[in-house]
């Protein structure tokens, strides 16, 4: 009874032995699940910061800082890499492992107890054998007691017959045989279960002992081999972990703010000059200007009604002032004016819709120069590009001709005549489309090279005469303010009026607030704008107000437009608001 009472303890203990290695491994089970999660959103978390193919945010790549950026990404989605090698070695080497061997486990412990089931079965089989022949012997004892006093008895009784003697010793002497057979079976039995419980005790049970306790010992050492695999798994992938995050260390110590600056500074440069300095302007000595011989002021004072320009004709060129209906009005800046009746007048600054109408000149004229350069040098990479793609397509059916050719059954050569036709007619029109942009190109490479060298020597010439950037509008002035004869060596030119001269015959034209001279040769074809040629000097009379445009005057009758690139603008000491464009 106490064996099998250490037989269930033993049971119930190896049991217990399963229940942890199950237990361990559905705790590496989660495990393994919660580093394919994390990865799954490392990755997630890696591709969503990722730039996007064909979006603005590839162009903010090439700064250093962003690099970084996208290298620190790239070494985060290899950094979840190697959280699922942990989890996919954790699973092999561990879960699917241990899950074998507890079912082999089971098995043998399902096997041991059997054994010593079936021991301890044989022992209590051989027991009850033991003491069914002991009982038999001991009833057979005392039948053959019994049997010998009641032959006794009838033999000392001189009533019995004979025969009733002899059977009653007859019976004495079977019941004394049969306890003498029942002694010797007993005997038998009771050495051969002591034999049998011998070896019980001392062969069978201690060597499913044994069994047992090697099955357990197997258990533990397995337990800890895996606990140590469970380390060793996170142990192998740190190097790689640590190279990740050297790669990043790397990627944030190759951030370069001087070469970032330089790439912004490369991308929005204008190729412009910045503002010279504003001048005081005194209002206390009103300005006097005259254009002409009979200036404006002058006819005025001699009540005329009409002012004359060149004394030939009317001032009708210039229609880009509203008259001065009260003394507020004369006070409001020209440019304010002007952008009245612009406003008012559509038909003046048409030329301004033709030129930076829809999405932009298709020259980009009205960029700056480094701008303008850039697009120009994208777009022949683009046309380029288109232009490989259609050679590619016409190789490619020059090819099927080909075949079609040596085997007519495959198909009709002259399928493709038309198609190849095509193609080449969009490969000249591609490539003529080059030729117009690379001549662009370097027309403003060209004039970048120019205007670099014009911006040293001016550069030189300030420094050696500081006096003389302004000097043209000075030296045109007299003591009193007003400008002279001298002042202009301009062509008279007659302009035929329009239907809305009329409004403007008594309008004063807008003063000089500088000079400009001119950079390129300028073709003004539109209306509004004015033709000069490369070098003409001029007299600005509004500046650029933003849009790429400059206001000139050559005499007193003609003036226009002119972008404002072409032109290499002075300052007017006395002039407001005038600034330099380069």
């Amino acid at each position: 009874m106490k064996q099998k009472d250490q037989f269930d303890n033993l049971e119930k203990h190896t049991q217990w032995g399963i229940d942890v290695l199950e237990k361990f491994i559905k705790f590496v089970k989660e495990r393994t699940e919660i580093e394919l999660s994390y990865a799954k959103q490392l990755r997630n978390l890696s591709k969503k910061y990722q730039p996007k193919k064909n979006s603005k945010e590839e162009e903010e790549y090439r700064y250093t800082s962003a690099r970084a950026f996208l290298a620190t990404l790239n070494e985060m989605n290899d950094y979840a890499g190697q959280h699922e090698v942990i989890s996919e070695n954790m699973t092999s080497l561990i879960t699917g492992e241990l899950t074998r061997y507890v079912q082999e486990l089971k098995q043998e412990r399902k096997s041991h107890f059997h054994d010593g089931r079936k021991a301890q079965q044989h022992i209590e089989t051989c027991w009850k054998q033991l003491e069914a022949s002991k009982r038999r012997f001991e009833r057979d004892c005392k039948e053959a007691d019994r049997a010998q006093q009641y032959f006794e008895k009838m033999d000392a009784d001189i009533n019995v017959t004979k025969a009733d003697v002899e059977k009653a010793r007859q019976q004495a002497q079977l019941r004394h045989q049969m306890a003498e057979d029942s002694k010797a079976e007993y005997s038998s039995t009771l050495q051969k279960f002591n034999s049998e419980q011998h070896d019980h005790y001392y062969t069978h049970i201690p060597h499913i002992f044994q069994k047992i306790q090697e099955m357990e010992e197997r258990r533990i050492v397995r337990i800890g081999e895996s606990m140590k695999t469970f380390a060793e798994v996170d142990r192998q992938v740190i190097p790689i972990i640590g190279k990740c995050l050297d790669e990043i260390t790397k990627a944030a110590e190759s951030i370069d703010h001087k070469n970032d600056s330089q790439l912004v500074i490369e991308a929005f440069k204008s190729g412009f000059e910045p503002p010279g300095d504003v001048d005081f302007e005194d209002f206390t000595q009103p300005m006097k200007r005259t254009v002409s011989e009979s200036s404006l002021s002058n006819s005025r004072a001699d009540g005329k009604s009409e002012p004359k320009f060149g004394g030939k004709s009317k001032g009708k060129l210039w229609p880009f002032i509203k008259k001065n209906k009260s003394p507020k009005q004369q006070k409001e800046p020209l440019s304010h004016r002007f952008n009245e009746f612009m406003t008012s007048k559509p038909k003046i600054h048409c030329f301004r819709s033709l030129k930076r109408g829809g999405a932009g000149p298709e020259d980009f004229s009205n960029l700056p120069p480094e701008q303008r350069r850039k697009k120009l040098q994208q777009k022949v990479d683009e046309l380029n590009r288109d232009i490989q793609k259609e050679m590619d397509q016409r190789d490619a059916l020059t090819k099927m001709k080909d075949v079609y050719i040596k085997n007519p059954q495959m198909g009709d050569a002259a399928s493709v005549d038309h198609r190849l036709a095509e193609l080449g007619q969009n490969i000249e029109k591609l490539r003529l489309e080059v030729q117009k942009f690379e001549g662009w190109l370097a027309e403003v490479e060209g004039r970048l090279s120019m205007r670099s060298e014009a911006r040293r020597q001016s550069g030189l010439y300030e420094a050696q005469n500081p006096s003389a950037v302004n000097s043209c509008a000075q030296d045109r002035e007299s003591p009193d303010g007003s400008y002279t004869e001298e002042q202009s060596q301009e062509t008279e030119m007659k302009v035929p009026a329009t239907d809305f001269d009329d409004e403007f015959d008594d309008e004063e034209p807008l003063p000089t607030i500088g000079t400009c001279k001119a950079l390129y040769t300028f073709e003004g074809q539109n209306e509004g704008t004015i033709s000069v040629a490369e070098g003409e000097m001029l007299y600005v009379i509004e500046e650029d107000k933003g849009d790429g445009w400059t206001r000139i005057r050559r005499n007193e009758d003609e003036e226009g437009y002119v972008p404002t690139s072409y032109v290499e603008v002075y300052l007017d000491k006395n002039a407001k608001g005038a600034m330099t464009y380069i």
